[in-house]
C-alpha cells in the first residue's frame, strides 16, 4: 500500500484510458462568468448526445441495460440498446464501472472516489462515498488497527497508517475503476494505486482492504469479480489476486502474462483474464495456475462476458469481437460491418450484444 505522490503523473494516463481527465469534467462545470463548482457537488447535466458520448461501463438490471460514462452520465435502455434515456445522477464525475446484483439494486463507481447506489434499476442514484470522505475513512480504519495491534503487527499497522495519511492528503483525486457485488449486501470496489474497499451491508459502511492484498507495489487494480464462491482481482503487470476465505486475504496467483490485465470472466469450467496486446490467460483449476491463450489480436481487450448460452465474448479497443465456444480455450473473431472501439459489452435480453465505448453505444449486434 504505497500512495506515493510522485506517481501522480500515472493518474493522467490512467484517466485518459478510462475516458477523459477529471480536470476536463471540472472545467465543464465552470461556465464563463459563473462560480466554479466541484463535480462532486454538481448533478450530471442532461444531454441529448449522451448515448453518443463516452461510455465506460454496461450492466444488466433485469431486462434493462444501464450504461455509465463521462461527466456522471447514466443512460438506460429498455429495448435492448436500441434507444436510451438519461437518469438522475447527483454528481458529474466521470463514471467508469457499474454492477447490478439484483434487478433493482446497483452500484456505480468512478473518478473522485465516487460510489453511487441505485435502488430503482438505475432510474435515480444516491452518493454513498466520495474521495473527500474516503481519506478520513481510511485513516480512521488504520488508526483503530494500530490501537488493537501488538508486536510486529503493531509495526505493520503503523506503517499502513502512515500510508493512509499520505493517501488522505491527496484529496479526492484517486479513481475507482471497478465495482462488483456478490449479492445486495456484499460488494467490492477497486482502483488506482491499489485502492480497494469492501462492504457487507449494502454500502452503508465501506472497509479499506489495502492491508489484505498481496500488492506491495500498489499496482493499479482494474477489475474485481466474484466467481462462484471466490473473488478475484486483476491489474497491472499481470497481477491476479484471489481471496482466501481462511485468511480473508487476497493472495497472488502467478500468470504467464506480465502486462496489464483489464478484466476477468468465468466460463463453465474455466476462468479467463484478458488485457493489453490481445492477451488472454486461462485457468481450469480455480485460479491456482494459468496458461496463455492465442487470440490473433494485438490490441487491448477491454471487456468481456459469458453469454446466457455459455459462449464467452471479448471486445477490443479497436473494435474486435472475439467469441469462444470451448470455455476460452480458443477464440474466433466475429465479422462486424461497422466495428467500434469498445470499453464495455453487455448481453441484451434477446441475446444481442450491446457494445459501448468512446463513441457511445452501438446498436445491438446479433450473435447467432
Amino acid at each position: 500500500m504505497t500512495f506515493d505522490p510522485s506517481r501522480r503523473s500515472l493518474i493522467g494516463a490512467l484517466t485518459l484510458a478510462c475516458g477523459g481527465a477529471t480536470v476536463a469534467a471540472l472545467a465543464a462545470t465552470a461556465a464563463p462568468g459563473k462560480e466554479w463548482r466541484d463535480v462532486l457537488d454538481t448533478p450530471a447535466v442532461r444531454s441529448p448526445l449522451g448515448a453518443r458520448s463516452l461510455i465506460n461501463g454496461l450492466a444488466r438490471a433485469g431486462h434493462r441495460i444501464v450504461a455509465v460514462g463521462q461527466r456522471g452520465h447514466v443512460l438506460l435502455s429498455d429495448d435492448g440498446g436500441a434507444s436510451w434515456r438519461q437518469a438522475e445522477v447527483p454528481v458529474s464525475s466521470d463514471l467508469v464501472a457499474v454492477c447490478f446484483p439484483t434487478e433493482r439494486q446497483g452500484w456505480a463507481v468512478g473518478h473522485d472516489g465516487v460510489i453511487l447506489r441505485s435502488t430503482d434499476a438505475g432510474q435515480s442514484w444516491t452518493l454513498q462515498l466520495d474521495g473527500r470522505r474516503m481519506g478520513g475513512l481510511v485513516v480512521d480504519y488504520y488508526e483503530q488497527r494500530v490501537g488493537a495491534a501488538q508486536g510486529l503487527e503493531a509495526q505493520r499497522a503503523a506503517a499502513l497508517l502512515d500510508e493512509a495519511k499520505r493517501f488522505a492528503a491527496q484529496g479526492a483525486e484517486n479513481p475507482l475503476l471497478d465495482v462488483w457485488f456478490k449479492d445486495a449486501q456484499t460488494g467490492y470496489a477497486v482502483g488506482a494505486f491499489g485502492l480497494a474497499l469492501r462492504t457487507n451491508d449494502g454500502g452503508a459502511r465501506w472497509e479499506p482492504l489495502m492491508h489484505a492484498l498481496d500488492n506491495p507495489k500498489s499496482l493499479h487494480l482494474y477489475a474485481v469479480r466474484s466467481v462462484a464462491d471466490d473473488v478475484f482481482v486483476v491489474g497491472e503487470q499481470g497481477l491476479a489476486l484471489q481471496l482466501e476465505s481462511a485468511t480473508d486475504r487476497f493472495v497472488i496467483r502467478e500468470t504467464p502474462y506480465k502486462g496489464t490485465l483489464f478484466g476477468i470472466v468465468a466460463g463453465t469450467r474455466a476462468l479467463i483474464a484478458f488485457g493489453l496486446r490481445g492477451s488472454v490467460v486461462r485457468s481450469t483449476d480455480g485460479g491456482r495456475s494459468w496458461s496463455q491463450v492465442t487470440t490473433g489480436v494485438q490490441t487491448g481487450l477491454t471487456a468481456g462476458l459469458r453469454r446466457s448460452d455459455g459462449r464467452i465474448v471479448l471486445v477490443s479497443q479497436a473494435g474486435h469481437v472475439l467469441v469462444s465456444q470451448d470455455d476460452g480455450a480458443s477464440f474466433q473473431s466475429l465479422r462486424v460491418d461497422q466495428p467500434m472501439p469498445a470499453a464495455a459489452v453487455a448481453e441484451a435480453a434477446g441475446g444481442a450484444l450491446v457494445i459501448a465505448g468512446p463513441r457511445g453505444a452501438a446498436r445491438p449486434l446479433p450473435l447467432s
